[in-house]
């Protein structure tokens, strides 16, 4: 694939979008699927212990390429396969080792993080999520969570958590892609993923924002409706499957944003 770098009008933030949500509607089930199966493999990965959340984590960047390789076998009229996950790692040698790497690459740089923004808040973080996963919580427990989602030490552990987790994502959001189809090595993908993003940054934008306001206004309207109803307990019915259509469809974008920017992907590098 000869690949030209585009710079894109920021509202092809928005087209991303829409264009998304359009090749997920033509494949509900089949794109839904995929993901699913990536989950239930990821829950038996878990169970290994202490590699089995490294090897999920190194995954990710196989599942965005999966999506993609999905995506464009729907847009051509065929159908999203569980196969597709894995179609990325069925090329040649060098292609297949190039990959791994890269999985391997992400899995460190996302260990460190997480080892980060644990020191910065002694694993505030993590409690905080017990407590509001436990269903009946006592006054003392109640208490607890109070005080630490007003502690200081919570915050920055969050900004670290978040704020370099989205700067990781920036070398990665071609990069399988620019292995896959372009025959990119590991710190050439990396390089070229980040040039991408920096120069279409004003798209890149509007795509982020419409994502967050877009989830914003759907959550906002659930819990308004079925306040208005009495059952606001009901909301999570709501809101489990569509955390699962939103993220398919975010999966889904990720071969827009390719595509506009690096070109139409020809074949698999050789």
């Amino acid at each position: 694939m000869a690949l030209r770098l585009h710079t894109v009008a920021a509202r092809q933030g928005l087209a991303w979008l829409r264009a998304a949500f359009a090749t997920y509607a033509k494949r509900p089930l089949g794109l839904t699927m995929l993901f699913v199966v990536f989950l239930f493999s990821a829950i038996l990965v878990l169970a290994l212990p202490y590699v089995g959340q490294i090897v999920v984590m190194g995954a990710l960047p196989l599942l965005s390429l999966g999506y993609m390789i999905a995506t464009r076998a729907v847009l051509g009229g065929g159908t999203a396969q569980p196969g597709h996950l894995v179609e990325g790692l069925r090329g040649d040698a060098r292609h297949r080792a190039a990959l791994l790497q890269l999985c391997a690459v992400y899995a460190l740089a996302t260990v460190v993080i997480l080892l980060l923004a644990d020191a910065v808040d002694g694993g505030r973080f993590e409690r905080v999520q017990l407590l509001l996963a436990t269903p009946e919580r006592t006054p003392s427990e109640n208490a607890e969570l109070d005080a630490l989602l007003v502690d200081d030490r919570l915050t920055w552990g969050l900004v670290v958590r978040f704020g370099l987790a989205a700067l990781l994502a920036i070398p990665f959001w071609h990069a399988p892609a620019l292995v896959h189809w372009g025959g990119q090595g590991v710190l050439q993908s990396l390089f070229s993923s980040t040039l991408a993003v920096w120069r279409n940054r004003g798209a890149m934008t509007v795509y982020v924002v419409a994502w967050v306001g877009m989830i914003a206004l759907f959550s906002v309207a659930v819990g308004a409706l079925f306040g208005l109803l009495g059952t606001r307990q009901l909301a999570g019915l709501v809101a489990l499957p569509a955390g699962l259509m939103f993220t398919c469809v975010f999966y889904v974008s990720l071969y827009f944003t390719f595509v506009d920017v690096f070109g139409e992907p020809e074949a698999p590098a050789a």
